[in-house]
């Protein structure tokens, strides 16, 4: 089985979202270390990116801060590495925009990727029509492009967000940006319903979710649960000192998770 099969495996995830660089590149170990330590069974790493476009204000200003501090592509890859390093079993997700990750080829991209240990890429603004520009170089190393559905995902286009994705599915239940509301739980449970229909892989409901109760909730309906802006706001207000408040915080996410298997 890949990381991902056996974290979903064993009912709904909780898959967690954190800048990488944020609030430093020597402080990001520590803060992923610790959502692995609360319970988090997917870890996604943000690659730092001038123009967040799907992304809210805390994950705009967590991008700012992280390139403040000088954050690289190539940081990236080394927290990677480290990640991989302690822990062999915990699926980790890059996810960011095209820009970083094909200004050097798609290739280049994907080999990193592989020799840093990474299982799967969210590219934000690459959409299924435009594949050729990552994904077969993703594939070709072993790793999984994990597609974004969203509300205004018809039936009839579907197939296409769900051709050439593995992983799981990242099924964004507002139309709009991070952090800033969270759908009403009837139009995520038809949603996922509906998705669940025509996908063969797991399905991830995220956007908007911030509490344990509102964890809970879609975990009864969902494979998985993601929660970012809750993490990265605890990052802006702690800075390196966030570790404590993001494994409490990833802990209370786990178990609330965790009690809908």
């Amino acid at each position: 089985m890949s990381r991902f099969e056996r974290a979903f495996s064993r009912g709904p995830a909780l898959v967690t979202f954190v800048t990488g660089g944020d609030p430093t590149p020597e402080a990001t170990p520590a803060i992923l270390d610790a959502l692995v330590a609360g319970g988090a069974d997917v870890i996604e790493l943000g690659m730092p990116f001038t123009d967040p476009m799907a992304d809210g204000p805390a994950i705009q200003q967590a991008n700012l801060r992280s390139l403040g501090a000088g954050t690289t592509t190539a940081d990236i890859f080394h927290i990677a590495t480290r990640f991989r390093e302690k822990h062999a079993d915990v699926p980790l997700v890059l996810m960011g925009y095209a820009n970083p990750m094909i200004t050097r080829g798609p290739q280049w991209f994907a080999n990193e990727c592989r020799k840093a240990g990474v299982d799967g890429v969210i590219c934000v603004d690459i959409p299924p029509e435009e594949d050729a520009e990552l994904g077969p170089a993703l594939r070709a190393a072993g790793i999984s492009l994990i597609r974004l559905a969203t509300p205004t995902t018809d039936t009839a286009r579907l197939p296409a967000v769900l051709d050439g994705s593995s992983g799981f599915l990242y099924y964004v239940s507002v139309a709009g940006i991070t952090g800033m509301q969270q759908a009403a739980q009837t139009s995520i449970e038809d949603a996922v319903t509906r998705i669940k229909a025509s996908a063969t892989i797991p399905v991830a409901v995220g956007f908007g979710v911030r509490t344990p109760e509102q964890a809970a909730a879609i975990a009864r309906v969902a494979d998985g649960v993601v929660v970012g802006s809750a993490l990265v706001d605890l990052v802006g207000q702690h800075g390196a000192d966030a570790v404590g408040p993001v494994e409490d915080l990833t802990r209370a996410l786990a178990e609330a998770v965790h009690s809908a298997r």
